[in-house]
């Protein structure tokens, strides 16, 4: 019976789950469909990985939280986005296309204001 890598599978298994939970939970509360989908699932996994391969667990974790703390500021303006869009009437293709659009300029930026 082959070894199954759980570090590997488990990421995957947590998003099923996740998305499961909103698909059900979206019939009974919108809101608590929205905080199930910003829950802080990802950025546990990613901390957990980034340690568990580094020489200096501690310095990969302050390294990758401050990048954490400033890449999410993409991800605010997207969520900005979409609140406006939505609110004005547009659809979720247009939606997540501007979403998007902001989200990899504000990408951008930050890179280029870091010399990346």
């Amino acid at each position: 019976m082959p070894h199954i890598d759980w570090q590997r599978v488990t990421p995957v298994l947590v998003s099923i789950g996740i998305i499961i939970g909103i698909a059900i939970l979206r019939n009974y509360s919108k809101t608590l469909a929205a905080i199930v989908a910003v829950m802080p699932i990802n950025v546990p996994l990613g901390m957990w990985i980034v340690t568990a391969g580094a020489e200096d667990p501690q310095a990969a974790l302050q390294e990758f939280s401050a990048a954490l703390l400033i890449n999410i500021v993409p991800t605010l303006a997207f969520l900005f986005v979409a609140w406006q869009m939505t609110r004005t009437g547009h659809g979720l293709l247009p939606t997540l296309i501007v979403g998007y659009l902001v989200w990899g300029a504000g990408l951008l930026i930050i890179l280029w204001l870091r010399g990346s």
